[in-house]
């Protein structure tokens, strides 16, 4: 089982797209892949057409149970209109852990403990984390072993990333590991000069993590979560795809990307 997280202290920077896009591209190769909705916004889940307000069961039971069992978990997981990909789906509840779990002990590891149940069952896995720092996000990053950071090539959202390296810093304390992660610049118009400005403000600041390439707009990929479907089962040739296919290529080591940070 491969994990990882898609993180960033912003919201708006592409991370739905980008755990929902990647992940159905492992689903369309043919692994078994899970999505893990950590947003209290539940925008993964809502993509798929399930109701954070409403639903049923989600990855907040997960907090309260006082033992973790493959059936109980397994129990949570929900279908997707996708073959091979299933998701753990969020519950806007999730906006409550922080204040209910208060001090508890192991709480951060919730997730991890959850996947190491689940290693037989999924090859990969995609957590889309909450914009805010909490033990939402403290999970996904001790559960992961690669992160993807999105960002939006526009100004403001570069203060996201500043955010976001000073606590990867400080889970890398906790972890005593490095925490391998790759930055990756989406929502890029060439047509504008805010884009390419933010994109040579990322390569001066971040080059040894950055992507070498980027994620046009595309239009297409909001066509594709109105139809409820990763933009690569629903059109596989469009420019979008075709960035997160490169990136995905990149991500495993297999091009000539693949940066891995040492902080």
């Amino acid at each position: 089982m491969r994990v990882w997280s898609v993180a960033n202290q912003k919201g708006g920077v592409g991370k739905t797209t980008t755990a929902v896009t990647l992940a159905g591209l492992c689903a369309l190769q043919g692994e078994r892949t899970l999505l893990i909705d950590l947003d209290p916004h539940g925008s993964v889940t809502a993509y798929f057409g399930y109701d954070p307000e409403s639903i049923e069961h989600s990855v907040y039971e997960l907090f309260q149970f006082k033992t973790l069992q493959l059936p109980q978990i397994k129990s949570l997981i929900s279908e997707t209109c996708t073959e091979n990909l299933h998701i753990l789906p969020a519950s806007t509840a999730l906006a409550t852990l922080d204040r209910q779990l208060g001090n508890r002990d192991g709480m951060g590891l919730t997730v991890a403990r959850t996947l190491a149940l689940l290693n037989e069952e999924y090859q990969q896995v995609f957590i889309d984390c909450p914009p805010m720092l909490g033990v939402l996000m403290i999970n996904a990053l001790a559960a992961c072993q690669q992160l993807v950071i999105p960002v939006q090539t526009e100004f403001l959202a570069t203060k996201g990333l500043e955010r976001m390296m000073r606590t990867l810093k400080m889970i890398e304390r906790s972890r005593q590991t490095p925490l391998p992660y790759t930055i990756i610049p989406t929502m890029f118009d060439r047509r504008t000069r805010a884009s390419w400005d933010t994109l040579k403000v990322l390569q001066q600041q971040f080059a040894q993590y950055l992507w070498s390439s980027y994620v046009p707009i595309d239009t297409n990929f909001r066509e594709a979560s109105r139809a409820g479907k990763p933009l690569c089962h629903f059109m596989p040739s469009s420019r979008g795809v075709q960035a997160y296919r490169e990136l995905l290529v990149d991500l495993r080591g297999e091009g000539e990307a693949g940066k891995v940070a040492a902080i």
